[in-house]
């Protein structure tokens, strides 16, 4: 195993191999669950199986080129000149925030500051393990995931404020590639790769096949040039390890308080990425940048991830609409999603049944409850 790997308290369902060649790919077997090919300490691709059978994969685009192309970006690497804080937002989690605080000495690039924000937990334990790691602590008591981030863009004082969750493992260079990457003035937010921590359950194999945070093996940078009314800003990347220039949340505003969980349920992290596109900033994902996600593991905790998923979403477009005015966000929310989700239920009616169909009613929901919770929360200027 990756030395690296080893020295992370990963669960079952992902096994990690190291390869020197395409070669080593193709004679690889397709274990159960998720396995994970490695270029020395960079991740190149994946092969999801179930039951012997491979269910999805992203192999392809491995070939000499390719490595050799790994090869030099590894090379190439160099340690960040800026300063960053890393801000972990959290409630009731103490034992998952205990967890990810142990990864964060590990990394080969020290934060200037590590920021606990502790939104409105019900007891002290989160306190105590944030305390006990020696991070700076802040409290706030006002709900929703977005108004705790918020809360620590405010308290942060590093150049780049880093994100990252506490249900999350840290990769030993997690930090210094996510900010090496903003080696542009124009580069306002860099993303990394998220894999899971974990496949032992069927409902976090089902997230990973159909709703995984994954965003390829390529580095990819999003500009102007790509933006469009209905740009899907979600697949930047994942607010799960996510970093911001801090200067630019005084160009652009705070994450919008209305989003993600706690509020509307999900997407405040897209619609900032859209936000800062739509303002003529650039983003960038950089898949050299790992960190280890824990998905739910039972069959109802997913079901209410995808109702709030869909729920922030809608909301999201909504907001995205008030914005900037542009009329593909509401015509999305109003016109594509619901043509969408009518041929969905039409092709269930007739037999044709579909696993990432499991839970359609659930989506079905949540998307008629973020119109709700918009129009509820009212328009802001």
């Amino acid at each position: 195993m990756l030395a690296f790997i080893a020295d992370l308290p990963l669960g079952e369902g992902v096994t990690h191999i190291s390869v020197t060649s395409p070669a080593d790919i193709a004679g690889a077997e397709a274990r159960e669950g998720m396995t994970v090919f490695w270029y020395g300490d960079r991740p190149i691709g994946h092969v999801l199986a179930h039951q012997g059978q491979r269910i999805g994969s992203s192999i392809d685009h491995i070939d000499s080129d390719y490595l050799l192309a790994i090869e030099g970006e590894l090379q190439r690497q160099v340690k960040p000149t800026v300063s960053a804080s890393v801000v972990i937002c959290t409630r009731d989690r103490p034992d998952e925030l205990a967890a990810c605080l142990a990864s964060l000495p590990r990394q080969s690039c020290r934060p200037r500051e590590i920021v606990v924000v502790d939104n409105a937990s019900r007891d002290r334990r989160t306190r105590d393990v944030a305390l006990a790691a020696g991070v700076t602590y802040i409290r706030e008591d006002r709900p929703g995931l977005d108004v705790a981030r918020n809360a620590g863009v405010l308290r942060a004082t590093g150049d780049i404020v880093a994100f990252t969750d506490d249900d999350v493992l840290l990769h030993p260079h997690w930090l210094e590639r996510l900010v090496a990457a903003f080696d542009r003035p124009q580069i306002a937010a860099v993303t990394g790769l998220v894999l899971p921590a974990e496949l032992a359950t069927e409902a976090q194999r089902h997230f990973e096949t159909y709703w995984g945070f994954g965003r390829g093996y390529r580095e990819q940078d999003f500009d102007s040039s790509c933006f469009n009314g209905a740009f899907p800003a979600w697949e930047i990347g994942a607010g799960a390890s996510m970093a911001f220039r801090r200067d630019v949340f005084e160009k652009v505003g705070l994450f919008d308080d209305r989003l993600d969980v706690g509020q509307a349920g999900c997407s405040g992290d897209s619609e900032y990425w859209y936000r800062l596109l739509a303002s003529g900033h650039e983003c960038r994902y950089v898949p050299s940048s790992v960190a280890f996600h824990s998905h739910r593991r039972t069959v109802e905790g997913l079901a209410s991830q995808i109702y709030y998923y869909m729920r922030g979403h809608v909301a999201a477009l909504l907001v995205q609409y008030e914005r900037t005015g542009l009329p593909e966000n509401r015509m999305r929310a109003y016109l594509y999603l619901p043509k969408w989700y009518s041929y969905r239920l039409l092709r269930r009616a007739f037999g044709r049944k579909r696993i990432e169909d499991r839970f359609l009613n659930e989506e079905i929901a949540g998307c008629v409850s973020g119109i709700r919770f918009y129009h509820r929360e009212g328009k802001r200027r």
